[in-house]
């Protein structure tokens, strides 16, 4: 890195996200999680925010709460991203906004044999964590180029890099999220967009309850959140948290196959027991 380029991003980094960005982000995902934690940190920051999730009441909650707070516009959308027409209805409604940040944090996941899920849920997954993204990206990637500044934050997980037995379809998704942000990076960057990627580890959300999985260790929202919007000036992939990153670091040592065994073995003491 140049000292140009360093001192540009430190620049970034120390100036407030709306300096930079622009007035508006949107935050899908919001109603739990990490997206309700980034769209806090966010707030604080000044910035005004979309908030886009399937739970109407907890959005409208979530947005008067911040509104009140920290003194920024707040619109609430109830949509289900999953649906064909989610993405394109979010577009539609932020048209006349000059948003320059997308913080796509809205996901799920299943745990268990991919045979013995419901065929319907691994394919709403698929039309969330990958058809749904890369809507979004494309569509409000087009407008942060236009304006010549702006930037994406997608999420993987720490399953991405590898196929990822008892996780099968999840970890598959979010290797196409990984990815896919890797490859815009580079795209986008000469137009002065930034992607990020975020790839945490095992996260305290609603995730856990409905992939039925037990979570002995793992991070909060909040720090996920604090680590990823500290790394969006860079752009790249972060893996929010020490315990993530040293993993990850153990997994890049590994070849692909031992890697693979590896997460099955960490997910078998993950998954909740069915009933007989």
């Amino acid at each position: 890195m140049t000292l140009f380029a360093l001192a540009e991003e430190l620049s970034i980094a120390m100036a407030p996200l709306h300096d930079h960005y622009g007035a508006w982000a949107v935050v899908t995902g919001a109603s739990d999680g990490i997206g309700r934690a980034i769209a806090r940190q966010l707030a604080a920051d000044g910035l005004n925010l979309v908030l886009v999730a399937r739970r109407r009441e907890r959005l409208e909650a979530l947005g008067a709460e911040l509104s009140a707070g920290c003194g920024i516009e707040v619109r609430p959308l109830s949509i289900d991203l999953a649906l064909p027409e989610g993405p394109e209805r979010l577009l539609s409604a932020t048209e006349e906004l000059e948003v320059g940040l997308l913080v796509a944090a809205a996901g799920f996941g299943s745990a268990g044999r991919f045979l013995d899920a419901d065929r319907e849920s691994q394919l709403a997954m698929v039309d969330l964590n990958c058809r749904a993204v890369a809507a979004l990206a494309h569509g409000f990637g087009q407008r942060l180029v236009a304006r010549g500044r702006g930037a994406l934050v997608l999420f993987s997980s720490l399953l991405a890099f590898q196929g990822v037995p008892l996780a099968a379809n999840y970890a598959a998704t979010k290797a196409y999220v990984q990815s896919l942000g890797e490859g815009l990076r580079h795209e986008l960057a000469p137009a002065g967009v930034t992607v990020l990627v975020a790839a945490p580890g095992p996260v305290h959300t609603g995730f856990a309850a409905r992939a039925a999985m037990r979570l002995n260790r793992a991070q909060q929202p909040e720090e996920v959140a604090r680590e990823t919007l500290a790394a969006l000036a860079r752009g790249g992939t972060v893996l929010p948290g020490v315990l993530p990153r040293l993993l990850g670091c153990l997994l890049r040592l590994l070849p692909r196959r031992a890697r693979v065994r590896l997460m099955g073995s960490v997910m078998a003491g993950l998954v909740w027991p069915r009933e007989p």
